[in-house]
């Protein structure tokens, strides 16, 4: 009851676009509307698609051929076509908890890779699969399509780049290949754009936005798209994904696993006066400004102390995690522990903003660990 609790309150706090029956975010810009008519329309004409999902975010639908990130309101007419799921961002996911998602969508007869958009190496297992699902079609077609879609924030724009990157010492590839434009907030690629990678025989990639289903299904699988960026974070608010998510980690024990971390804490390094405040954004891969020696110990034991002001809180915890308001206190109390060990001055007005947005990031960008959001169905 705990958690379900703590996923009931946010559905009754209004601001976050829950309708009264049941759990439908409200967030589907009208580009993004009009992506999807255009996706329905370039699918009757595409030879294979290339669904890409966040390996983090997966739920017990039809599909997932189960994951939170896939877009329902497309899955007929995805499942008719040649299909590669690739769960993106793995190096983010759980190993052992991905391995069986794997497993599970071989069950379901559906080709699924996981990748790292952002490694070569993955990238091209994913082409040699491509190529492989293409061959029967490649003998009889002169010109091929491939569409990749997918919901925001899962690493489209990302994969259509490294793609090209190889593709262009692969394949004899005749005009110059513009690049897709990449974002860290959902929505960002607004328009469906075509990239050619290949000739004799000509095969086209076509970078899509990600569509976001209009109406999601249940409040818990709204607040892990929330939590993975799928959805904006100003739409469900940072202070309401942080308490799902320490209630997720709470309930599954997740920080009992960092004794060993709290046991071998260091004192944080003494960061000079004159250095700059930190903004949340500093600790997300940027690959314009290189991290440098002291960024990298800051952010390490800044982590450290993450880890172990919540390890502490749990193992201390002597309520039951079972009971919504015993939850909600811990949850409480980690943020006041999270705010010492995040360096947020306690007169900041704004002091649990800046908690979620900084704890949101260290999540997000894998610095907490690796997590599977969704169980995987019997």
């Amino acid at each position: 009851m705990g958690i379900k609790g703590i996923v009931k309150k946010a559905m009754e706090l209004g601001e976050m676009g829950f309708n009264k029956e049941g759990g439908a975010i409200n967030w589907f810009p009208g580009h993004m509307a009009a992506a999807t008519r255009a996706i329905r329309n370039r699918l009757k004409l595409s030879d294979l698609v290339i669904e890409v999902r966040d390996a983090r975010v997966c739920t017990r639908y039809i599909h997932y051929i189960p994951f939170s990130s896939a877009h329902q309101d497309l899955q007929p007419q995805l499942s008719a076509k040649r299909r590669i799921v690739a769960l993106n961002k793995k190096d983010l996911a759980n190993s052992n908890v991905l391995n069986k998602w794997v497993r599970y969508f071989d069950s379901c007869k559906q080709d699924c890779l996981p990748i790292n958009a952002h490694n070569r190496s993955s990238i091209r297992k994913l082409l040699e699969l491509v190529e492989f699902k293409l061959k029967e079609v490649i003998s009889r077609e002169p010109t091929l399509l491939v569409m990749v879609v997918g919901v925001p924030n899962v690493g489209k724009s990302a994969l259509i780049n490294s793609i090209h990157q190889i593709a262009s010492t692969r394949f004899p590839v005749q005009e110059k290949m513009k690049r897709a434009t990449v974002g860290p907030l959902p929505g960002v690629t607004q328009d469906i754009a075509g990239y050619k990678i290949a000739h004799q025989p000509s095969i086209y990639v076509l970078d899509t936005p990600g569509v976001l289903v209009p109406s999601i299904p249940n409040v818990e699988t709204g607040l892990k798209l929330a939590l993975a960026g799928s959805v904006k974070d100003s739409v469900v608010g940072e202070d309401r994904i942080v308490q799902y998510l320490l209630a997720v980690l709470n309930t599954r024990g997740t920080p009992l696993h960092w004794k060993q971390v709290a046991n071998q804490r260091e004192e944080i390094t003494q960061i000079s006066e004159d250095k700059p405040d930190y903004n949340p954004k500093d600790l997300r891969a940027n690959r314009k400004r290189a991290l440098n020696a002291s960024d990298l110990l800051y952010v390490k034991d800044l982590v450290k102390e993450v880890q172990h002001a919540l390890y502490i809180t749990l193992s201390e915890f002597d309520g039951n995690m079972e009971d919504e308001n015993e939850l909600e206190c811990l949850i409480e109390h980690q943020f006041e522990v999270l705010q010492r060990a995040l360096k947020i001055p306690h007169k900041s007005s704004e002091a649990r903003l800046m908690v979620s947005k900084k704890f949101l990031t260290l999540f997000r960008a894998g610095k907490l660990g690796s997590f599977v959001l969704d169980d995987v169905p019997e």
